[in-house]
């Protein structure tokens, strides 16, 4: 759903920009809420993993293809606001390295792609594990409900933006209606992709997902995830809020294999699996090109970019290329979203420490540190 520029007029675009720079600055700050020493270094992986999906076009209708928004996954994996920030990261890293979304439409995409998926998305996953009976399948049903109605809510915004400044005349009713129409089958894989992710990751590190922490939304406030072992509930391992008191010889469960693992899968997904991926039209793509949408679409500030397309310039080899750009896009966005997380993390820890930790805390400690009543997190 990436917006090319030229879809939407300068006035609409610069005032999406205004919400968009607004919106990554309230998620700067929330994200220190979110953010602790082992989730940290996670956000940043995430992030690559959104950008390697993304690269994975499927087929839902004849002609169409779509490919994962991921800011329902995002934000239940590590919070709304750093699951923004991850979304908004790859967004980036697409329009200027790979000439994909416009530069000027920027502000479009990430109000679009970003701030509606993680707030829709998470809205809803936060409101199913609220309601429903606590342990691992509810979870990852909520999130699959969660990242479906994210995709059409991000289409209609879209068509929103469209009627405010849409460069071209279109018949709205009928843009809204197809518009709506196959992304909601967009949302059916978008879903598959999140349960199965948010899934695997709980059946593992349950301690690691966001939204299935106790206060978090997963049974209410206070109240742990239920997981099923030998036949029995029990309640899985979770953090304790980083303000609670910490010893220095606490111990610390080690990330280091979810890193492994998450960093090995990007760079599969984009680096050979997004060969095989659908060269259908994505969803905007055929609306656009359907409804005329597109009259008035310009060329991409980018295109010479030597990654524009997501081949890699003077490689001939169409497996080759894409996969090296691949490879290279995750690395970047890694980089970069581990340095904006890291900057976050760093802010907060020197805040903590300027302040201190209460009377029975320990101002100088590391943060993420804590023992929780379920065992060492």
């Amino acid at each position: 759903m990436h917006v090319p520029d030229g879809f939407i007029d300068l006035p609409v675009s610069a005032a999406t920009g205004v919400v968009a720079v607004s919106a990554v600055a309230v998620a700067l700050r929330g994200a220190r809420r979110e953010l602790d020493d082992r989730t940290a270094p996670l956000a940043g992986l995430v992030a690559a993993f959104v950008f390697a999906a993304q690269m994975l076009n499927f087929p839902v209708a004849a002609g169409t293809s779509g490919h994962l928004l991921g800011g329902a996954l995002a934000a239940i994996l590590v919070g709304p606001c750093t699951g923004l920030l991850c979304v908004s990261v790859v967004l980036l890293m697409q329009g200027i390295l790979f000439a994909d979304g416009g530069l000027t439409a920027l502000g479009v995409n990430i109000t679009d792609m970003a701030v509606v998926t993680t707030l829709v998305g998470y809205g809803v996953f936060r409101a199913l594990v609220t309601v429903l009976p606590r342990g691992r399948r509810a979870v990852t049903g909520a999130a699959f409900a969660a990242a479906l109605l994210s995709v059409p809510a991000a289409a209609l915004v879209f068509t929103g933006l469209y009627a405010l400044g849409g460069t071209s005349d279109v018949p709205l009713g009928a843009t809204l209606t197809a518009m709506v129409g196959v992304h909601l089958l967009i949302g059916v894989g978008e879903a598959a992709i999140t349960a199965l992710t948010v899934g695997a990751v709980l059946a593992v590190r349950p301690d690691l997902v966001y939204g299935a922490r106790p206060g978090r939304g997963a049974g209410g406030p206070g109240a742990p995830l239920k997981l099923r072992v030998g036949g029995e509930l029990v309640d899985a391992p979770a953090p304790e809020p980083s303000e609670a008191p910490e010893g220095p010889g606490a111990p610390v469960r080690s990330t280091r294999t979810v890193r492994v693992v998450a960093l090995v899968t990007a760079l599969v997904l984009a680096g050979f699996v997004s060969y095989y991926a659908s060269g259908a039209p994505d969803g905007l793509e055929k609306v656009a090109a359907d409804q005329g949408i597109d009259r008035k679409a310009e060329p991409h500030h980018a295109d010479g970019s030597p990654l524009a397309g997501y081949g890699v310039e003077d490689i001939t080899d169409a497996r080759l290329s894409g996969g090296l750009a691949g490879v290279i896009g995750v690395g970047a966005t890694v980089a970069v979203g581990s340095g904006v997380f890291w900057a976050v993390r760093r802010r907060r820890t020197h805040g903590t420490g300027a302040h201190g930790t209460g009377a029975h805390g320990t101002a100088g400690a590391p943060e993420g540190t804590a023992t929780g009543p379920g065992g060492s997190v």
